[in-house]
């Protein structure tokens, strides 16, 4: 992906996380949006939405990020080792301090907007979209994980669905713009005249 395309998908989802963060800043109560969510996982079982939550637990997506830093390094692609190291830190070190904070979003005692599971996932999926050979199958996976781990979040009380839309916008914005940062501009063409 080019610079360019980089940075407005960054700076798009940079801006969604925060209007929607904005519209439920402070605590405000759940949306029709929000319930209906609530409503149609509520049937499910525990022990399957612990299992749909699972690729959001920090034992399944460090070693993945390990994983993946190790593949770029064999490949001696060092950019791409640390797109893959420090995508996931930075988002979620500023998702934790200073977004949660800031839009001071509780449920159940827990500052929950943007979802920190959420981000720690798409962070990691989005550095596998943008590194994999064969994107189309690495966004239907992102998609089908994402989806999964939305409805486990969910169905186990520990976000809303605004909470997880919030946490996939803020991950992209932070991967895609950090990829952006670090690619190189497209020389200027030569003048015909």
């Amino acid at each position: 992906m080019n610079r360019r395309i980089l940075t407005v998908v960054a700076l798009a989802c940079a801006l969604a996380a925060l209007v929607l963060g904005l519209v439920f800043a402070g605590g405000r109560s759940p949306g029709a949006l929000d319930s209906a969510a609530a409503s149609g996982v509520s049937g499910l079982g525990h022990g399957l939405l612990d299992a749909l939550v699972l690729p959001t637990e920090p034992y399944v997506l460090l070693p993945a990020i390990a994983v993946i830093a190790g593949i770029c390094l064999y490949r001696r692609r060092r950019g791409d080792a640390l797109l893959a190291v420090a995508g996931p830190a930075v988002a979620v070190a500023l998702n934790t301090w200073v977004l949660k904070p800031l839009f001071d979003r509780w449920k159940d005692g827990t500052l929950v907007y943007p979802s920190g599971h959420t981000v720690s996932l798409v962070t990691v999926l989005v550095v596998l979209v943008l590194l994999a050979r064969w994107k189309t199958a690495a966004v239907a996976l992102g998609v089908v994980l994402l989806g999964c781990a939305a409805v486990g979040m969910i169905g186990l009380g520990y976000h809303y669905l605004t909470d997880i839309a919030g946490g996939t916008f803020f991950g992209t914005a932070v991967v895609t713009g950090l990829r952006a940062a670090v690619t190189p501009r497209r020389a200027p063409a030569p003048s015909d005249g």
